[in-house]
């Protein structure tokens, strides 16, 4: 909880602020006098039963402040109930994970007293935002002052006034004790050691840690590749032979890399308690739309929209807008080839030291243009995909990464599978690599560090101050803490963060047998990486929600598909090499069934790797198997006494 700040409930209760809520300026008041109300009832009565107080009207210093800004905090019971409600899972005393009860608390370790320390400020702001989110409407046909604004039972109403505009931004608190310990551990000291896993887990929540624990897990399983490919490149092994060697280490390294990581996943996810941790059931998301029907499976009313409509939406919009793009992209990149072109012709014909310098600029140009082609079309997929109208945000995720990915994939990679396997020139498939590699790199720098530590500081220069005073570890009134938050930039997620590890993995995995140094450069890059991660989490962005997650989702396939390509990648420049070629003097075709039949052997052998390599390590699966079989025993015991006292318990007694 957050010690030094506090507000006083209208019941003159005092309580920790730990989560903002800003509505629109001009909310009319009767809504705001409802949505309190709500927010404050019991939970019998249908209310969240939360403390809530207006930030103090002293507080808005000037005119330009919002008046109706919030902040909302709960008991310490009513936070371990809603623990107990979302199935979080705390240590036990004989050392298992187990979801947490508030009738078997004193069991759990390190609850004491009260419990007022047992959760950490993470978990209680996750499960303000969990009751807020199922916070729903009774009997109102529409919010209070909004006659158009319809509701309906069992709908979510903050959900629906943040669809409409009533609600800006619902945001947790930072803790600026805690904030400076992790800071000082994470990022303020150059040190190379492993990252603060568990404290940024306690801070920001398992989803965003098991993000820097794979970029970190990534950083340390390049490292072999980079030993290995530094003597390639230092000694300038010209001779295309000898890279075969490096493509089949490679064949190796990105599937054992990625069943390895799983078990250290699970690893994390158990002692972090989401391994076994049941997913809630989704709600629609705030922005899906439709015509009013019953839910079969909640029985409640709300928005359906036909299944056949969003198909139609799919493979008559979408699939051929995805389609448009690509043939973009790929027209882009043959005027690449074409400047390529023209660019060799004036080296040979006077070569220079400037016309050297030239050969470089069409590879940097199509680099960036690459890097403007995948934000925009970002874009332009999160659209489409909204206009697609999903029901379930987990839906919405998984069409907009398959978008992103096979767009983003193809623009990055077509022109370097057509100079390997078209061209076949290896030269210009190495320089092409370095080029595309290291311009990503350093706009991916620039976009996602530096370019929002920037802007934050220009747009406003009193948060600047503010933000001084707080470095300098001057103690920062509630209200100017809350105004610094407010004005931040929203942390979107770790979709930008995963697709930027997912391109670098495929620079490694596929063509770094023809330049070795990637590893090196993308060893480093991560390293930066890290460092600016954790600096835009701690003071460019808002305190983002912790979220549960037991692995990296649907990432984890993008990977697992990217190896299989590195498979067939590196088999097919193996087959290309004049060592290899030479075994088949007169025969094309019989070259070719034979690197096909090793391509497949290879991939039995990687699916077999799936299967000999457990996803879950051995100790784990014990602990998972007691506890369920405890469980079980538990539940016979219980149907068991009730089959002996049927009466007793039947009357209450």
């Amino acid at each position: 909880m957050q010690k030094g700040l506090s507000v006083s409930d209208s019941d003159g209760s005092t309580f920790a602020p730990l989560v903002v809520l800003e509505l629109a300026p001009n909310t009319k008041e009767e809504a705001v006098e409802w949505l309190l109300k709500r927010i404050r009832d019991k939970q019998q009565d249908g209310g969240a039963e939360l403390l809530v107080e207006k930030l103090s009207p002293e507080d808005q210093s000037t005119e330009k402040d919002n008046p109706n800004v919030y902040m909302v905090g709960a008991s310490m019971r009513r936070l371990l109930f809603g623990a107990e409600d979302v199935g979080l899972f705390k240590e036990f005393n004989d050392g298992t994970m187990r979801s947490f009860t508030c009738a078997n608390r004193h069991n759990f370790k390190e609850f004491q007293g009260d419990g007022d320390s047992f959760l950490s400020m993470a978990e209680c702001q996750y499960i303000i935002k969990h009751e807020l989110d199922t916070l729903r409407a009774k009997g109102e046909a529409h919010v209070p002052g909004y006659p158009k604004m319809k509701l309906y039972p069992g709908k979510s109403v903050i959900r629906r006034i943040q669809s409409k505009g009533i609600l800006v931004q619902i945001f947790p608190l930072h803790e600026n004790e805690e904030l400076k310990r992790l800071s000082f551990s994470w990022y303020k000291q150059f040190k190379l050691s492993f990252q603060p896993l568990d404290d940024i887990r306690h801070y920001f929540g398992e989803g965003l840690a098991l993000y820097f624990a794979f970029l970190e897990y990534f950083t340390f399983a390049l490292i072999p590749m980079a030993i290995i490919g530094i003597p390639y490149y230092l000694f300038d092994w010209e001779d295309y032979d000898k890279y075969t060697v490096f493509a089949g280490f490679n064949l190796v390294w990105c599937t054992v890399i990625l069943e390895l990581w799983k078990r250290l996943s699970a690893s994390l996810a158990y002692r972090w308690g989401t391994l076994s941790r049941k997913k809630a059931f989704e709600e629609p998301r705030p922005g899906f739309h439709g015509i009013l029907g019953f839910n079969p499976v909640t029985g409640r009313e709300e928005p359906l929209y036909p299944n056949f409509k969003r198909q139609l939406r799919i493979y008559l919009v979408s699939v051929p807008f995805v389609l448009l793009c690509l043939y973009l992209s790929l027209y882009v990149m043959m005027i690449y080839f074409e400047m390529e072109g023209w660019v060799l012709m004036i080296h040979d014909e006077e070569p220079t030291f400037w016309t050297g310098v030239l050969l470089f600029i069409p590879s940097v140009i199509y680099a960036v243009v690459i890097e403007i082609m995948n934000l925009i079309y970002r874009y332009a997929a999160e659209y489409l995909t909204n206009w697609e109208n999903h029901r379930l945000e987990s839906t919405f995720q998984n069409h907009l990464v398959l978008k992103v990915l096979v767009f983003n994939f193809f623009n990055c990679f077509a022109s370097l599978f057509y100079i390997a396997f078209v061209m076949q020139d290896m030269g210009l498939l190495r320089q092409s690599l370095a080029t595309l590699l290291i311009t990503s790199q350093i706009l991916n720098q620039i976009m996602e560090a530096f370019l929002p530590y920037w802007l934050q500081r220009r747009r406003n220069k009193k948060a600047h101050r503010r933000v001084i005073k707080t470095l300098a570890d001057k103690e920062l009134p509630l209200s100017d803490q809350v105004k610094l938050e407010a004005d931040m930039s929203t942390y979107l997620g770790t979709f930008d963060d995963y697709l930027e590890l997912f391109l670098l993995f495929g620079y490694v995995s596929l063509f770094s047998c023809v330049y070795p140094l990637a590893a090196v450069l993308v060893v480093l890059n991560n390293v930066t990486e890290m460092y600016s991660d954790a600096l835009k989490m701690c003071k460019v962005f808002k305190r983002p929600f912790s979220e549960p997650a037991a692995d990296v989702g649907v990432w984890q396939l993008a990977f697992e598909a990217m190896s299989v390509i590195a498979v067939v990648t590196n088999c097919a420049l193996i087959g290309m090499s004049p060592q290899v070629k030479s075994y088949f003097p007169e025969s094309d075709t019989q070259l070719i069934m034979w690197v096909v039949a090793g391509e497949h052997l290879l991939l039995a052998v990687k699916f077999i790797l799936t299967f000999v390599i457990p996803d879950i390590p051995k100790n784990i699966q014990i602990k998972l198997s007691r506890l369920e079989f405890e469980s079980l025993e538990a539940l016979k015991k219980r149907v068991s006494t009730k089959n002996m006292f049927p009466s007793s318990i039947d009357s209450g007694g």
